[in-house]
């Protein structure tokens, strides 16, 4: 059947250690890209469409857990096992600045609008950097319950989003006042959680249950059960008529929106899946897993109209000039040469 179809990825190798967090810009003028976290310490930048290797962060002394870039794909943020969040030039591979935190940092992200930094990780506490004063003590939101495993923002940087790695629930801040104003309750710890790209809806994983909030009114709007313990949802950014679930079967799944039944199943990992993510164009989506790879799959258009919309949206086809742009100044270490050859297409 055609739903069934096998779809080939490109496989992007380079990491030596287990992939964790994987994190799209938006469409930008130079294209889409893709940054990934790993174990090995060493953050990656890719074209999110080719998957071919930009540049590699270098400075982290233990593992990544967390990784972003903002808005603007100009500047990449990391947390780390080193006690450390660091802010990196996304287009000379500097790095700009790293806040120290006295335990495991293992959520980051940018706000929106770019000025601030959020992070959360074993110290159980919600931080907010502004950007423009570095230098700055860091705003602290009240006390997490648990030990935070993912954050985000939302409204326009006003609520934080936030999920514990040792209890059920996320929990949603008031960014003014620093309180918890609703929790979402779910039965198992919240592993992932995606804010969609419209911002209707909230995406989360936990245990084997995918569920699919009301980012404004927060009400429950679908809850599917999945075949394996799922780490990690994404819900496709344009049109919102599927997503994709990945966890500890090594398979990557792509399930109706509307009724939850399966439409693909996608077979090549050799190790759990830890995160699957939609490009913003909803053309493609990637897979980060225990085996150290990172797989991108297509999707394509949904249909001709889709390929209007999506071209109507602003797609960008990336080209080797304006990818160059990007690459150009990006520092690379002797040892991360040859890495720029591994990424490679499926044949």
């Amino acid at each position: 059947m055609e739903k069934k179809k096998v779809v080939v990825p490109l496989v992007c190798h380079g990491h030596s250690r287990p992939v964790v967090d994987l994190f799209y810009s938006p469409v930008t003028p130079d294209g889409v890209f893709l940054i990934s976290a790993s174990k090995d310490s060493k953050p990656m930048l890719r074209n999110g469409e080719t998957g071919d290797w930009i540049g590699t962060f270098e400075g982290h002394k233990g593992a990544v857990w967390s990784c972003c870039l903002d808005t603007n794909a100009l500047r990449a943020a990391s947390g780390s096992a080193d006690f450390s969040a660091k802010i990196w030039d996304a287009l000379t591979g500097d790095e700009l600045h790293s806040f120290e935190h006295k335990h495991i940092v293992r959520a980051c992200v940018f706000s929106e609008d770019t000025n601030f930094l959020l992070t959360g990780g074993v110290e159980k506490i919600l931080r907010i950097y502004d950007l423009n004063r570095p230098d700055a003590p860091p705003r602290e939101v009240a006390k997490s319950p648990g030990s935070v495993r993912a954050v985000s923002w939302l409204h326009s940087d006003q609520t934080i989003l936030s999920s514990c790695t040792d209890m059920g629930g996320v929990r949603l801040w008031d960014v003014r006042t620093g309180d918890i104003v609703r929790t979402l309750e779910t039965k198992s710890p919240v592993t992932s959680a995606e804010v969609s790209q419209d911002g209707r809806y909230i995406t989360t994983a936990d245990g084997f249950s995918v569920k699919f909030w009301d980012a404004n009114h927060f009400g429950l709007v679908k809850s599917y059960n999945m075949p394996c313990t799922v780490e990690s949802a994404t819900l496709e950014p344009k049109y919102g008529f599927k997503f994709v679930a990945g966890g500890e079967d090594m398979w990557v799944r792509v399930f109706d929106f509307h009724t939850g039944e399966e439409l693909a199943c996608n077979k090549g990992h050799h190790g759990p899946v830890h995160c699957v993510r939609f490009a913003p164009t909803g053309e493609s989506y990637a897979s980060g897993s225990e085996d150290g790879t990172i797989r991108i799959w297509q999707t394509g258009p949904l249909t001709n109209d889709d390929t209007d919309a999506i071209t109507a949206n602003g797609k960008v086809k990336v080209s080797a000039e304006e990818v160059s742009r990007k690459i150009e100044g990006f520092h690379i270490a002797d040892e991360a040469k040859p890495r720029e050859e591994e990424v490679s297409g499926s044949p």
